[in-house]
């Protein structure tokens, strides 16, 4: 699939909405969007009678994931029994298809997002789990080592475990290192390239203060494929949150780290 194609399936995302999970659906699209300042996703409802418990449990996700208190994650998990996993997709799609939009259009990339049917039939962690997420994981535009600085400082941001554990192969054979990395956390004090620099700007801007992005200092940096794939990739590595939200982020190694590279069809190969 192309980089048009990636881009098309933000379309599909919007689409999703389960059977009986409308109202909520149309809840958190307002509220996660409304909570970092961007227009919300259309939805097939104007809402209706939602819990206060998810709009709450969907603005924290939003604010900041690491926020979610283990009282507020019990909670939600009792309220919604089976539905957990699905809402919080939902919650991660309103949440961050926005964040890619607005990223997108600061360079001059509009992707419409009124789908032209609502989804009634697909599951929504499947369709992003195996579909979306391994679409956007084939794009090779940018090399190795900047997709993974892009993904670490995401990780630690989202204070994701599991992420912050592993290291792509390949970003290592292509020159990562742990002193590279160490760089992440003060970058603009670092010795990091411009480049990087500018990709850790762009990723900070979309995480924290997407309604104010700008990729002109990106594309200065970045061919308009490259900048396409690195909005997209903060989506891919976002998912973390779902997983940091539900309190499944621990990482697969006791201490130290795991390696692990994507394979031709997008998905993760540990080990």
């Amino acid at each position: 699939m192309d980089t048009a194609g990636v881009c098309s399936e933000l379309t599909r995302l919007v689409a999703l909405s389960p059977p009986g999970l409308a109202d909520i659906n149309a809840d958190i699209r307002d509220v996660c969007a409304m909570t970092v300042g961007l227009a919300p996703l259309p939805a097939e409802t104007t809402g209706g009678a939602v819990d206060p418990m998810v709009s709450e449990f969907a603005e924290q996700f939003s604010v900041d994931v690491t926020g979610i208190s283990n009282a507020q994650r019990a909670a939600i998990v009792d309220l919604l029994g089976s539905e957990v996993f699905t809402v919080t997709t939902l919650i991660y799609i309103a949440d961050f298809v926005p964040r890619v939009h607005a990223g997108l259009r600061s360079f001059g990339v509009d992707v419409p997002l009124e789908p032209a049917s609502w989804d009634h039939d697909t599951q929504p962690a499947d369709f992003v789990m195996n579909v979306f997420l391994p679409a956007v994981g084939r794009m090779r535009a940018v090399d190795p080592v900047t997709s993974e600085i892009v993904r670490l400082r995401g990780a630690r941001q989202h204070n994701c475990r599991l992420c912050r554990s592993l290291r792509d192969t390949v970003a290592l054979q292509a020159g990562g290192s742990e002193s590279v990395y160490d760089e992440i956390d003060h970058y603009e004090q670092s010795d990091l390239s411009a480049r990087h620099k500018a990709a850790l700007r762009y990723v900070d801007a979309l995480i924290w203060t997407p309604s104010k992005v700008s990729g002109d200092e990106l594309r200065q940096h970045f061919s308009r494929e490259e900048a396409i794939e690195l909005t997209l990739d903060v989506m891919r590595n976002g998912y973390n949150k779902v997983a940091v939200a539900l309190g499944a982020d621990g990482a697969r190694v006791a201490e130290g780290t795991e390696q692990y590279r994507l394979g031709d069809d997008g998905q993760p190969i540990y080990g």
